[in-house]
């Protein structure tokens, strides 16, 4: 096998991040395999949502009777249009609370399960032949790419914490390759 070195269109981390432990990526039970989970950042738990949606409508309604004892029907209809209208939004919001991007990489196989709302899509790919890049400059998606098939991650990191992750993943990618040399090095001496 040949290789190619092409410099890279991201800067080169500051000295401290270079060591640093890791931000994203988790090892996981067996020797060289790699766990990323990238969630999306949410403040309000789906149940949470569905408590202050409950005591909206609750409020809501109460003004309405309000209105609706002294002779305004109106108020009603609008209440009911305005508490739809909220409970459509919640809805899409609540939909997407889980949404979230797993990186596992075990032995020589790299899986991206990617999920959004009820969609998951998955792609797999040979560790030694993924290309870790970006989709443009500083800042944009991270795109995984080998074998024909590209797919793009980090929708649920911050712009500038892109580079990063895609640092540990050449990081991951290089340990697992290392310990593949060495498990096959340990069978050819055997």
């Amino acid at each position: 096998m040949s290789a190619t070195f092409a410099p890279s269109p991201w800067p080169a981390p500051p000295s401290s991040l270079r060591d640093a432990g890791w931000r994203f990526g988790r090892e996981q039970a067996p020797p060289g395999g790699w766990s990323f989970e990238l969630r999306r950042n949410v403040s309000i738990t789906p149940r949470q949502l569905l408590l202050a949606y409950a005591l909206l409508c609750g409020l809501s309604l109460a003004v309405a009777a309000g209105f609706w004892w002294q002779g305004v029907r109106a108020v009603g209809f609008f209440t009911g249009l305005e508490l739809l209208a909220v409970g459509a939004a919640l809805l899409v919001v609540a939909r997407h609370a889980g949404d979230r991007e797993l990186i596992t990489m075990v032995g020589h196989d790299l899986a991206v399960e990617q999920h959004f709302g009820p969609a998951v899509t998955r792609t797999s790919f040979r560790a030694e032949w993924v290309r870790v890049e970006p989709v443009a400059a500083d800042g944009s998606l991270v795109e995984l790419s080998g074998e024909g098939r590209r797919v793009r991650i980090g929708r649920h990191v911050p712009p500038e914490l892109r580079v990063q992750l895609a640092q540990e993943l050449r990081r991951a990618l290089r340990q697992a390759r290392m310990a593949g040399e060495r498990v096959v090095d340990h069978e050819h001496k055997a």
